[in-house]
């Protein structure tokens, strides 16, 4: 292990024959610092392989310059799209990210909200799981005046700030789309219905069917969780129900593509004989036969957003509002699977 001693401005200072203040300022590129002298600084900083102590910097100013991110997963397109989006701004300003995620646990949430609030992060994004039904986890966040903003799944009745797509109407376009090719019989898999993002699009999904005058009956709604297990679960029981449906809409893309490898294996042609509509426009929608028609999730723009609105809370250009809530528009993609009509045989 080395033993050498970590430089400090003061050897650069001692070595230049200036301040420590006049050196700290060219590191911080301050502009009272004429260019020879802070080129002069800078050279010999690197030379000695001086680095930035950003813990006493930070320790100095009351602040981490860390944000932290809780997902409830991170094996997703949809999540990996967000973190980009949050990673883009995050670091142009300066802020490194502090990430967990609570595997679609409840404990596990409480225990990464506590650690990332003991970490004494600046602000904090956060998307719900499946088991939260309160942000009373979240109330140190509040009380301390820590910036929260929620995204994608969020607390249906909480007053915070929240950044979310136009779920119920992404539920009503995916569904009209089934109804406009055809379909008279739709069924929806979907996940929990206590969490905002699967009961609006489900309301969208009733909304559609009303709107063509279709009546919703129960026994077309299939709850399951995300799974690959659960996938093949959802098409067996389609399979059951008599008569069989002709469309489906899925709330997740993985979700749908295990559906269509699984009705296809079973004989079925899609969409000849049941069209499906998927949700998130993930990769695997191009990757599967036929391709999925679905509806954009534009996760990195909803990153972005959260991030954006954050920091300028933190920078003081902008304050955010407690019942602000941030729609991100989407749309529906047309592929194969669904396209009953006009269909090349």
């Amino acid at each position: 292990m080395s033993n050498r001693r970590e430089i400090t401005i003061y050897d650069i200072a001692e070595k230049l024959k200036l301040s420590a203040a006049t050196v700290s300022r060219a590191l911080q590129n301050h502009p009272a610092v004429n260019k020879k002298t802070k080129k002069k600084i800078l050279d010999l900083a690197e030379d000695l392989g001086y680095r930035t102590n950003h813990f006493a910097r930070n320790l100095r100013s009351q602040q981490s310059k860390t944000i932290g991110v809780l997902v409830h997963e991170l094996n997703s397109n949809f999540i990996t799209s967000v973190l980009a989006g949050i990673e883009k701004i995050t670091t142009g300003e300066g802020y490194d990210l502090i990430i967990a995620h609570s595997s679609e646990n409840l404990n596990q949430e409480k225990a990464n909200v506590r650690n990332l609030f003991d970490k004494r992060v600046d602000g904090l994004i956060a998307s719900l799981s499946f088991e939260t039904e309160n942000l009373d986890h979240f109330s140190a966040f509040y009380e301390k005046g820590v910036p929260v903003v929620f995204f994608d799944r969020v607390e249906q009745d909480g007053n915070r700030t929240v950044v979310v797509i136009d779920n119920e109407n992404c539920g009503y376009i995916a569904t009209r789309h089934l109804i406009d090719q055809g379909c008279k019989r739709i069924a929806h898999i979907t996940s929990t219905l206590k969490r905002n993002v699967y009961s609006q699009r489900f309301n969208g999904y009733k909304r559609a069917l009303t709107s063509a005058k279709i009546p919703f009956q129960k026994d077309l709604l299939i709850l399951e969780d995300l799974s690959q297990h659960a996938g093949v679960d959802a098409a067996e029981r389609i399979l059951k129900l008599k008569p069989l449906p002709d469309g489906i809409f899925i709330t997740n893309d993985f979700l749908a593509a295990v559906v269509i490898k699984t009705l296809k294996a079973k004989g079925f042609d899609v969409p000849g004989d049941i069209a499906v509509v998927g949700f998130n426009n993930d990769a695997i929608g191009e990757l599967i036969e036929p391709t999925l028609s679905t509806i954009n999730y534009p996760g990195q723009t909803m990153g972005e957003i959260a991030a954006r609105n954050l920091i300028d809370h933190l920078k003081g250009s902008s304050t955010l509002a407690q019942t602000s809530t941030i729609t991100v528009h989407s749309s529906l993609v047309i592929r194969e699977s669904s396209l009953k009509k006009n269909r090349k045989k």
